[in-house]
């Protein structure tokens, strides 16, 4: 026969077990509180441009914002943010706290401004996460119609009878059309006057109309005018010739071995971004850029899809880096 139970032990029983049964009937919640704090993105996401709108920045931040809206499951949307050659949206999206702020990274605000600048409001290295590179947008070296040179070498040949005689344009002092045409003077060892207007279309419009020689330019602005014989392309800055211009040569088959320069475009978030989300990021970036509706879209305005992770995206800055660090100490270049 069993023994009897007193009413204290029921009491101390249930107290001991009741504490046990209600942690273990508490576990699915705190499960679901932390998988709750985990499942990111749980709003909108903010994508920064630092550049007005129009041009390849909007063509390929619409792009990757449209793709990424679908794998994240949550609207991705763009914000023009221009200002202090990009300063004032790389320093919005450094010190935001929302967790859901991204921006637009370029050559100009993440491999140039911190070696033109004196002093920044943040460090582009400390103060951001790479996901990312997005795409290239290929720059082309163009003369106007009436300069005597139907390549590259004969321009550096005609450059280098007439040293400082011959001009070309840029859409300003940092710009990327200012970097790509030092960086040519720097391995060519030439001297051609630069003429920084404020924009590329003041720019454009000199070089179509003779009062500029040359420029840097990006494919998509100018590749219309190319075709009409407005403008004469002697090179592209790209690794291998564009499928729009299959018969123009690269800067490197032109006598300059590892010469590259495009303008490229990739997506960086703020160091205190967690690296769930910097994971999931870069996994959807890499699905978006091999969409083929977003590479078809990106392709038909020459810009390159590329989509490759954080390690390699952090890599491609650092070199970007060095090679600008070494080109804006050559050319002394200040911003406007």
């Amino acid at each position: 026969m069993p023994h009897p139970i007193s009413r204290r032990a029921v009491i101390e029983l249930g107290l001991k077990t009741g504490g046990a049964l209600a942690a273990i009937g508490g576990f699915p919640a705190l499960v679901a509180s932390a998988h709750a704090q985990s499942a990111w993105p749980s709003k909108p996401v903010r994508l920064l441009v630092p550049f007005a709108p129009g041009g390849s920045s909007e063509i390929v931040a619409r792009s990757a914002a449209n793709e990424l809206s679908k794998s994240l499951g949550q609207n991705v949307f763009v914000e023009n943010k221009p200002g202090a050659s990009g300063n004032i949206a790389m320093n919005e999206c450094a010190t935001s706290t929302d967790g859901h702020t991204l921006i637009l990274g370029h050559i100009g605000t993440f491999a140039v401004n911190p070696f033109i600048f004196d002093k920044l409001p943040f460090d582009t290295n400390r103060d951001f996460q790479p996901i990312s590179l997005l795409a290239k947008v290929p720059s082309l070296y163009v003369v106007n119609a009436e300069v005597p040179a139907k390549n590259l070498k004969e321009f550096i040949a005609l450059a280098k009878s007439r040293p400082g005689q011959l001009n070309y344009g840029s859409a300003g002092n940092g710009s990327a059309g200012h970097l790509a045409f030092e960086y040519l003077k720097m391995v060519s060892e030439t001297f051609v006057l630069h003429v920084p207007y404020r924009g590329t279309g003041p720019q454009l419009t000199d070089l179509l109309a003779g009062r500029l020689d040359a420029a840097s330019v990006g494919a998509p602005a100018i590749l219309s005018h190319i075709k009409s014989g407005k403008l004469r392309c002697i090179a592209t800055g790209t690794k291998e010739r564009l499928p729009q211009l299959p018969d123009v040569p690269t800067v490197a088959e032109s006598g300059y071995p590892g010469f590259e320069m495009t303008q490229w475009y990739g997506l960086n978030a703020p160091a205190s971004m967690p690296p769930d989300a910097i994971a999931k990021l870069a996994d959807a970036c890499s699905k978006a850029m091999k969409n083929p509706l977003a590479t078809e879209r990106l392709r038909g305005d020459t810009a390159q899809p590329v989509g490759d992770t954080p390690a390699q995206y952090a890599s491609f800055i650092k070199t970007e880096q060095a090679r600008w660090k070494l080109v804006a100490a050559r050319a002394k270049i200040k911003p406007d």
